[in-house]
């Protein structure tokens, strides 16, 4: 019935508060409901056609030609179960890992042995070394990073371990070595850090801006996935934007890295045109780390306005033995204080040309609904969690 699955996570797109929002001082969160709620005119029509608008606390006007397209497609919600609202815990359970220990988070900063490390081993010294949002550590420290040569060294709520550089002042090549350094020293200690994540700049004081040669070095992933399973089944696990990152490479059969959300939407739309059976997994980040963190609603919004208006060229060049997934690994509330993830619920999207009507899939108990999914899809081993919604959708194929 399907030979090719098409998982898409529109990195930190959430959709309302979690049930346990309370613990993670995110009561009130609703990342996408905010959005239609506070920017005038905001809609996402294609995704309303599969059936969005239902899963909105605050509903959106219908009014005009929505409301005369009958809508197909399956929705939902999944709620995360795993202890922990980053990248890495959110992806894991997406695939069938359940988090029960978070990975460890540095408010005071990096033990001082991690840095005397990194110092020794580059022979450059460490400015930093506390929380701070990506971009005003630049405009803090960048001047500093021009005039010394020192590394900037940072984290956030969640377990990163970063580490800036004027590309300009210090080689990308340097930058990945320390980077892979620190990982293989972090994964020698006691505590845990899940990423360790180069984060080159460029420009002039005043005017700093990240550049797309970031880099993610993580942990693996602490048991099999469903893309294990997938793998070692002879099917493909094509993988896009930061998949591989996350999963440090494990079950990945071909990887792309993007520049931005445009440019992953481009390799998307290149790999479904082309023959595979199996997973392709795309992460688009530029949601959470563009616009989510920063706090820019406006951005956040014109963004998935773009992922929108590219929908229907993807479901063009999808056949009838493709199944679409549409969801997300965290919130990122643009409307709510600080700057750090949100845990909320993510919706869940999914999309086949013979999909007749709506399908209302519920609140799914946990991410890895869809690990479980995909491995009912190829008949393979199922994950520890999780409850296939596959069947639902084949009784509802034409």
């Amino acid at each position: 019935m399907v030979d090719r699955v098409i998982l898409i996570v529109l990195d930190s797109v959430g959709i309302g508060e979690a049930p346990d929002a309370k613990d993670y001082g995110d009561i009130g969160s609703d990342t996408l409901g905010h959005l239609y709620a506070r920017i005038p005119g905001f809609r996402l029509p294609n995704f309303e056609r599969i059936g969005l608008h239902a899963l909105l606390q605050v509903k959106p006007d219908l009014s005009g030609s929505l409301e005369r397209i009958e809508s197909t497609g399956a929705y939902g919600r999944l709620q995360e179960i795993s202890n922990g609202k980053d990248t890495m815990t959110g992806h894991w359970e997406l695939l069938g890992i359940h988090m029960t220990t978070p990975l460890d988070t540095y408010p005071q900063g990096f033990p001082v042995d991690w840095i005397v490390a990194l110092e020794k081993h580059t022979g450059r010294g460490v400015i930093g070394n506390c929380v701070a949002s990506g971009t005003a550590i630049l405009d803090e420290l960048g001047p500093e990073q021009m005039r010394t040569g020192k590394w900037i060294v940072y984290t956030s709520a969640d377990s990163v371990f970063q580490i800036a550089a004027h590309e300009e002042m210090i080689p990308l090549d340097e930058l990945y070595e320390a980077c892979r350094f620190m990982r293989e020293y972090t994964l020698a200690t006691p505590q845990s850090v899940g990423r360790i994540i180069a984060r080159p700049y460029k420009g002039v004081a005043g005017a700093f801006e990240r550049t797309s040669n970031r880099h993610d070095y993580a942990m693996v992933p602490p048991k099999r996935t469903a893309l294990n399973e997938l793998k070692d089944a002879g099917l493909d696990v094509l993988a896009v934007g930061k998949i591989n990152d996350i999963f440090s490479g494990q079950g990945i059969t071909a990887t792309w890295s993007s520049k931005d959300n445009a440019d992953g939407m481009r390799l998307t739309l290149e790999r479904v045109r082309e023959s595979f059976r199996g997973l392709l997994f795309t992460n688009l980040v530029d949601f959470d780390a563009k616009y989510g963190h920063r706090r820019d609603a406006q951005g956040y919004a014109r963004a998935l306005t773009q992922f929108d208006e590219w929908l229907p060229s993807l479901q063009a060049e999808m056949t009838e033995r493709d199944l679409l997934i549409i969801t997300a690994d965290h919130g990122n509330d643009p409307y709510h204080p600080g700057t750090d993830h949100t845990r909320e619920y993510v919706p869940l999207l999914v999309w086949n040309k013979q999909l007749i009507g709506s399908i209302d899939l519920g609140v799914r108990g946990t991410f890895a609904d869809i690990a479980a999914t995909i491995s009912d899809v190829f008949g393979l081993k199922k994950p520890d969690i999780g409850d296939s919604f596959y069947r639902i959708i084949v009784e509802q194929i034409n």
